[in-house]
């Protein structure tokens, strides 16, 4: 009896105080995801990665925005959205306490603003979005006229590029339809049977080609 006292006070109590003091949990812990707007460049690489359909993004044409929406009652933090985030604007808290009374506060929402089409001035890109890429073609090493010619492709809309037929891709894409000329090739017609039961040069006649030595001397004089 003494020697199990002695263990108990050794070790100490072994049932955690939440909920009064906060529970520690691991640094690997997947708890509730939080978006930096400042960092997010709306591309929607998480929309499209996560299996639960948690996340959507909305466009108003009218307001020229773009809204992304977090639903938590959906979420079942695999920790996808982190991972496609290309800016590390999206990442998975340590938190875990979500109860709530309000369904709406299962929601979390952040606008961001679109750029218009330069030819049919309707919006489709977030301004954001559309700041990476030409950074990220800046510091690729483009010249200023390719970046130049870049930046006029990608403040059109992909309908605008299709009708103007700006994208080399479109251009390149009709090559598969252009075929070209036949190689000729000049057929010797065979006029001498082999013997099949005279090999030559450790062949069978089965598998030489019927070629007549009379052609070919006349092709050698050609």
């Amino acid at each position: 009896m003494l020697k199990l006292l002695k263990t108990v006070l050794k070790t100490g109590d072994a049932t955690a105080k939440y909920p009064f003091a906060p529970y520690e949990v691991t640094t690997d812990f997947r708890g509730k995801p939080e978006l930096d707007a400042a960092q997010c460049i709306a591309c929607g690489a998480c929309m499209r990665a996560c299996p639960a359909n948690a996340l959507v993004m909305e466009t108003d044409e009218q307001k020229g925005t773009r809204r992304w929406e977090l639903s938590l009652a959906r979420c079942i933090y695999c920790g996808r959205c982190e991972e496609v985030c290309p800016t590390h604007a999206l990442v998975l808290s340590q938190q875990f306490e979500l109860a709530v009374t309000n369904k709406a506060d299962l929601y979390e929402q952040a606008e961001f603003e679109l750029v218009n089409c330069r030819e049919c001035d309707r919006p489709f890109i977030a301004k954001k979005l559309f700041d990476y890429v030409m950074e990220t073609l800046q510091h690729a090493g483009l010249s200023g006229e390719s970046l130049e010619m870049r930046r006029h492709q990608l403040e059109s809309c992909p309908e605008c590029r299709r009708q103007a037929n700006m994208l080399d891709g479109q251009n390149l894409a009709c090559h598969r339809y252009v075929t070209a000329e036949p190689i000729p090739v000049k057929h010797i017609p065979a006029t001498h049977q082999s013997d099949p039961s005279t090999p030559e040069n450790g062949c069978s006649a089965n598998h030489m080609p019927n070629i007549n030595p009379a052609d070919m001397s006349r092709e050698e004089v050609q």
